[in-house]
């Protein structure tokens, strides 16, 4: 018997260690906004997006699925995605607009912490999709502000003549950008999860070479490339290029006892 919880408790905290270096992206985010290096606290931001992504397949790898990942998952998510996020984009722009800036910075953290409520709500009742989010992920908008301020801090410290003209008006579009990703979270516009997609299969071979030339432009050009991507996503739900959710349950097949193992 010591023997099986010795095992379990090492195959739930294989994926936990990724979850903690998600939160801990987070965390440096806020410090280095705090600081002003509005650069590294984006960077930090998307570190935190490849930990989040990470610590879930490690736990289907390892068969490390548990209730406690669920939630350590989300408030994980919440603090790299919800309030670093939310902070960075008050001290570096909206800051400026007075008393106004605390409230539509908050109203991002607000929607972030709804999105994963509701997320869980959803996992533990069995129901939804398995092909698609309802609402936008909050990681996906947490990396579209991060790749936002990325872009913005090279045409700050490289302009061009072509840009010149439009670049102080950039910053402009920030509070729309903050409370529209908020409100996209909330919504039940469906956005693609791409998790049932096998790419090794032979007819996903085009979304496979797809896969490879996003992959060769974030690697040449990463933060123009990052801020293509997430913006394209952010579209693809507006636009419905993501396609209908089915009627399946996203995450289990029935209600599950709420001490039994879940995904993390």
């Amino acid at each position: 018997m010591d023997r099986v919880k010795l095992k379990r408790s090492g195959q739930v905290l294989a994926p936990s260690l990724f979850t903690m270096g998600n939160m801990a992206c987070g965390y440096y985010s806020v410090v280095a906004s705090s600081h002003g290096d509005f650069a590294v606290a984006a960077t930090a931001i998307l570190g935190g997006i490849v930990f989040d992504m990470l610590d879930g397949r490690v736990a289907r790898l390892v068969h490390g699925e548990s209730t406690f990942g669920v939630e350590f998952d989300s408030l994980s998510d919440f603090v790299s995605f919800g309030v670093a996020p939310a902070y960075m984009m008050y001290a570096f722009t909206l800051k400026d607009y007075g008393w106004w800036g605390l409230p539509l910075s908050f109203v991002f953290a607000l929607a972030g912490g709804l999105r994963l409520a509701r997320f869980n709500a959803i996992a533990h009742t069995g129901t939804g999709s398995k092909s698609h989010f309802q609402g936008l992920p909050i990681p996906a908008g947490a990396g579209f502000l991060a790749s936002f301020v990325l872009v913005y801090d090279i045409l700050e410290n490289r302009p061009t003549s072509a840009l010149g003209p439009v670049f102080g008006q950039v910053l402009l579009v920030a509070p729309f950008f903050v409370v529209g990703l908020a409100l996209l979270m909330v919504s039940s516009i469906p956005y693609g999860a791409f998790k049932q997609v096998k790419l090794l299969e032979k007819k996903n071979l085009p979304i496979l070479v797809v896969v490879a030339a996003v992959a060769a432009l974030v690697f040449l050009y990463p933060q123009n490339a990052l801020f293509a991507i997430f913006l394209l996503y952010v579209i693809s739900g507006l636009t419905g290029l993501t396609g209908k959710p089915d009627k399946t349950a996203s995450h289990h097949p029935e209600p599950r006892d709420p001490a039994a193992p879940g995904p993390i």
